[in-house]
């Protein structure tokens, strides 16, 4: 095999790799149709005092609650981005460069922790921060990776009160426990706690 053949095949597989990704992304946008719009940013936000220290980092993604790599692509919220969150008592507001913003209002949150994966991202124990958040009927998990870690048990206790204070529109579901709220056919998938862990379910996430 002459040099100029390996370069080419070696494209060509790049290629088919990328049509593979583009396809495997349009298959979970069609699946993922029926996703509500995202919620509007009230007016005047920018004035409220924050609840924790803002937080710069990575938007890492969003995927459906409990299952880390069944990323979430409508609206945008697939694309990852540097991005800075900040708490206040209208929600969450997560300023990505590149992408549009992500609102999560104060009444569709319903706890915050810490994971080592998410979105097929993964960090090891600890992390990232990851918010559990309701859009409509469905229950998303959004992650972010701050510049400054020290910063997350602020958010974990401030997003704790609030979303304990602020009525909801689903308070009956909000508070009931998490299997019954989800379908008894959707996985609970759990995070890998290290990098080994993690090498055997990427290539689901990588095809995505």
């Amino acid at each position: 095999m002459t040099r100029l053949e390996l370069v080419l095949g070696c494209v060509l597989l790049f290629l088919l790799a990328l049509a593979g990704m583009r396809l495997g992304w349009r298959n979970r946008a069609d699946r993922q149709a029926d996703l509500p719009p995202l919620p509007v940013m009230p007016a005047g936000l920018e004035r409220l005092p924050d609840l924790a220290p803002p937080l710069t980092g990575l938007y890492v993604g969003s995927t459906a609650a409990t299952r880390w790599q069944d990323r979430i692509v409508t609206h945008r919220l697939g694309e990852r981005a540097a991005a800075t969150a900040r708490l206040s008592t209208a929600g969450v507001l997560i300023a990505r460069q590149g992408s549009p913003d992500v609102f999560l209002p104060a009444d569709s949150l319903i706890d915050a922790r810490l994971e080592p994966a998410l979105a097929g991202k993964v960090v090891g124990a600890g992390g990232l921060l990851v918010l559990r958040w309701r859009l409509g009927e469905r229950l998303l998990d959004t992650g972010l990776r701050a510049d400054d870690k020290t910063d997350y048990p602020a958010w974990l206790t401030a997003v704790g009160t609030l979303s304990k204070h602020t009525p909801s529109k689903h308070t009956r579901s909000t508070h009931m426990p998490i299997e019954h709220r989800l379908s008894t056919h959707t996985p609970i998938e759990q995070p890998p706690n290290d990098l080994s862990q993690a090498a055997a379910q990427r290539p689901e996430a990588a095809a995505s």
